[in-house]
């Protein structure tokens, strides 16, 4: 065991937190304390970043009408999805995708503008700066379910119409629609795995050993 390990309790809370993370789409309506929102944005801001750049910029969406829109941008997308699905289009259809107009609070995780200047550790790998975005809506997610939050990470939208509903600046990118806020329980496995859409495969289908597709 390193010297630098946390407690045995520690340790188990924070295994703990990454199982039982859920991609929430059921709500149950209240609030978030404005102090607690404010340490979920402070986890997120903790990330790990290429090159530092710290690209991710969240706007909060206080107005109930802006909320309207995004939940119709949302719905305009799953449509086409189902439609993209074809034979799985109804199947789709029954799910549930969403939870904007019953969560407490919806927050845009976005990409800044004016990103081709760092090249820090992105001169090939570009998506560096989304890789780095995830990272913190990653540690907003593990914080709140420490906190006893559910938080959902919606994708279904068109990004140039979402960005210019809300007034974002050439070469900014929405990346998600985040909803948070208290639910009445959190899924026992991920949503899709109960409602039957996918399963999960096990990480021995993913992990190689010194070359693609060699199994340890």
């Amino acid at each position: 065991m390193s010297d630098h390990a946390y407690s045995a309790a520690e340790r188990t809370a924070i295994y703990r937190a990454i199982g039982e993370r859920r991609d929430m789409r059921h709500f149950a309506g209240g609030t978030v304390a404005p102090e607690l929102l404010g340490r979920l944005l402070a986890a997120a801001h903790q990330a790990p970043s290429v090159g530092l750049m710290q690209p991710w910029r969240f706007i909060r969406i206080t107005r109930r009408e802006l909320r309207g829109r995004i939940q119709a941008l949302v719905e305009e997308e799953r449509v086409r999805t189902a439609e993209a699905l074809g034979e799985r289009a109804d199947e789709f259809m029954k799910l549930k995708v969403e939870g904007i107009s019953d969560c407490a609070e919806v927050l845009v995780a976005a990409l800044m503008d004016n990103r081709e200047p760092h090249i820090f550790g992105r001169r090939t790998l570009p998506e560096m700066d989304l890789a780095s975005l995830a990272c913190a809506i990653q540690n907003m997610w593990l914080a709140a379910r420490a906190e006893g939050l559910g938080l959902g990470w919606v994708s279904l939208f068109d990004p140039q119409a979402l960005g210019a509903l809300l007034g974002m600046p050439a070469g900014a990118k929405p990346v998600a629609v985040l909803c948070l806020g208290p639910v009445t329980e959190f899924y026992a496995q991920p949503m899709l795995v109960q409602e039957n859409w996918a399963e999960e495969r096990p990480l021995s289908d993913m992990l190689f050993e010194n070359q693609w597709g060699e199994r340890p």
